[in-house]
């Protein structure tokens, strides 16, 4: 199974702003009341759209889809948590935690997906969870080892432990389980999604190990990406704070590497740890400013990969 994907789906906001139903365990959003509405989502589209360039320009496919005005759907730019694309054909759709961004699931999306060529065997579909309050928010809650058939969850009230260990039985992967937290006002939360603070390239990982506190349960992760011969990146909470755990390895067509991040996230990182990530890839960083202070995710959250096959 690859890792890494060389064809993202993207969804452009047409309404992006702080989601005040969302703000009440993502810790990250800040409201930018200096801003107006309207001036706020051109900003986070300016954003968008010079992220999408920057992909494209190293030849990475990004399929870009706009979101609609009349769902009221603010965090529609981070797709990845709604949907994920298999290599065997599956799309598995996501139960939400915040009722408006349950409207993000659209159908329309995977019919774009297919007339491009790319190949959907079946539709895996977990949403039914919601109606009892059960909530995993697709790869924002689960970190996917998928070469390796293994997934990482940090439980938290999007990610519940019931529901991720049946996505790992349905999906044939060892469920590595554990808790983050992050400290908010003086006071230890849960880290609503394990992307803010871990993430797994084809022969890397970026990690958090100190928002871990149970000892026996660092031990495990990192004795787990250890056997599956993965470089350990450490970084500290104050990087997870500046997104520096929220990345993601993609490829271009001609399978060069990149590793994609925020200016914030490589900013905070030390030389040495800039050093290790380049022997995987050429960093890719991109001004995502707007759109991490109210959006409270960033340039991983905003890309879906797509695994699928296509008949081109």
């Amino acid at each position: 199974m690859k890792q890494v994907a060389n064809s993202i789906l993207m969804i452009r906001p047409v309404a992006f702003r702080m989601n005040e139903q969302t703000i009440v365990n993502n810790h990250f959003q800040k409201e930018l009341r200096e801003m107006l509405p309207s001036a706020l989502n051109a900003k986070a589209q300016q954003e968008f759209d010079a992220f999408v360039e920057k992909l494209r320009a190293v030849g990475v496919n990004v399929v870009v889809v706009d979101d609609l005005l009349e769902t009221d759907t603010p965090d529609s730019i981070f797709p990845n948590n709604w949907v994920s694309f298999h290599e065997n054909g599956d799309v598995v759709l996501y139960p939400m935690f915040a009722e408006n961004r349950r409207a993000e699931r659209r159908e329309d999306v995977l019919d774009i997906l297919e007339q491009k060529g790319f190949v959907i065997e079946n539709i895996v579909d977990f949403t039914s969870a919601e109606e009892e309050n059960m909530f995993l928010e697709g790869t924002g809650s689960m970190i996917l080892d998928r070469a390796n058939a293994k997934a990482y969850c940090a439980l938290s009230p999007r990610a519940n432990e019931e529901l991720f260990i049946e996505f790992c039985e349905d999906f044939d992967c060892a469920p590595v389980i554990f808790e983050a937290y992050h400290t908010v006002d003086g006071k230890k939360e849960l880290v609503y999604h394990t992307n803010v603070m871990m993430s797994i390239g084809e022969h890397f990982a970026v990690i958090c190990a100190d928002m871990i506190d149970d000892k026996k349960e660092r031990k495990m992760v990192l004795d787990n990406l250890r056997a599956d011969g993965k470089e350990i990146i450490l970084i500290n909470e104050k990087q997870v704070n500046e997104f520096a755990g929220n990345l993601l390895e993609v490829s271009s067509a001609d399978d060069k590497r990149f590793i994609v991040m925020s200016n914030a996230a490589l900013e905070s990182l030390n030389a040495n740890q800039k050093k290790q990530l380049e022997k995987y890839g050429t960093i890719l960083n991109a001004d995502l400013h707007t759109i991490e202070t109210c959006g409270g995710g960033s340039a991983r959250c905003m890309m879906a990969e797509i695994f699928l096959n296509t008949n081109l």
